[in-house]
């Protein structure tokens, strides 16, 4: 690492600033590897995460999320990155919420310390920055100057506390001012992502053409919902499964009700005649499920004079 004066700073701390290109080649792999856990230390500043809070953190990690997930299923090759500490040859290291850079493969296990140009050789294409209760003037107007100079094409930043948005974008590959994002109904398009960006219901959105993306937890709690509702439309098809069974047993019960009616109507119609009805007969009568054919006998009893004329075919 290399200290250099910027300005009149107090000689007890000078900034630091990232190695050359030609430094940085000249470094071992151990001298490296010193130097990025230096930068790491040095730019870590637990007290600006206090002061950020928890929202600051929630909206930036949300957001990254849902990047994360889009991009992983369409297949687009962008490397994306939460705080982690990016070195411009000859610049004062910096660390944004959220980097992108096209082109460059997303690892599952990623051994970067830091996004060092001189080492990929090729900056960052986006930074998204979350204001809460940070630096209002770093965010808005510093960065806005520094990734201008530094020639990141395109830097936003969600103001969580007055829930905007500010875009900015290169008009050209030399350009080194920034131009603002005009929105379009209230979105502002990114060409790096290839999204849009927008505040909905007090949240930092982003949207594939008109489909809104969704990071885990809006997809765990719709699923979670989903699931809810088959359980709610399963117990329903259940109660209406058991009501219809019950209904059916109740038909059935009547059924049988109805036949063994017929079936004493018939015995009695015998008795009345005086005709007698022997085991077999009974059984015959009693196995009877068939409401046409007791129709039938009964009719039958009323006039015959022997079981034969009653069950004759």
């Amino acid at each position: 690492m290399v200290f250099r004066a910027s300005g009149t700073p107090p000689p007890t701390s000078p900034p630091l600033i990232a190695p050359t290109v030609e430094e940085w080649r000249a470094m071992s792999p151990a001298e490296r590897e010193r130097l990025l856990v230096k930068v790491v230390d040095a730019l870590s500043d637990p007290r600006r995460a206090m002061s950020e809070g928890r929202p600051h953190h929630k909206a930036k990690s949300r957001a990254i999320d849902m990047l994360t997930l889009h991009f992983g299923s369409t297949g687009r090759t962008i490397y994306l990155a939460e705080e982690m500490a990016v070195l411009y040859p000859g610049e004062e290291p910096f660390v944004p919420d959220i980097l992108a850079v096209l082109d460059v493969p997303q690892p599952e296990d990623d051994p970067r310390m830091a996004w060092v140009v001189a080492e990929e050789g090729v900056g960052l294409s986006l930074v998204l920055e979350v204001l809460h209760q940070g630096d209002r003037k770093k965010d808005l107007v510093a960065n806005v100057d520094r990734y201008a100079r530094l020639r990141i094409p395109e830097y936003f930043v969600y103001d969580r506390l007055r829930q905007q948005i500010h875009g900015y974008r290169l008009p050209g590959p030399d350009a080194a001012r920034y131009q603002r994002v005009v929105p379009q109904m209230g979105r502002y398009p990114s060409a790096v992502l290839g999204l849009d960006l927008a505040v909905v219901s007090d949240k930092l959105q982003f949207f594939y053409g008109m489909a809104e993306l969704f990071g885990s937890a809006d997809l765990i709690g719709r699923l979670k919902g989903m699931m809810e509702s088959l359980e709610a439309r399963a117990e329903q098809a259940q109660a209406q499964a058991e009501q219809a069974q019950a209904q059916a047993e109740q038909a059935q019960a009547q059924a049988e009700q109805a036949m063994m009616g017929l079936q004493d109507a018939i015995l009695a119609a015998l008795e009345m005649r005086r005709i007698a009805c022997s085991e077999e007969a009974r059984l015959r009568l009693r196995s009877c499920q068939e409401p046409a054919t007791l129709q039938r006998w009964l009719l039958r009893a009323m006039s015959a004079r022997t079981l034969d004329e009653l069950f004759a075919e």
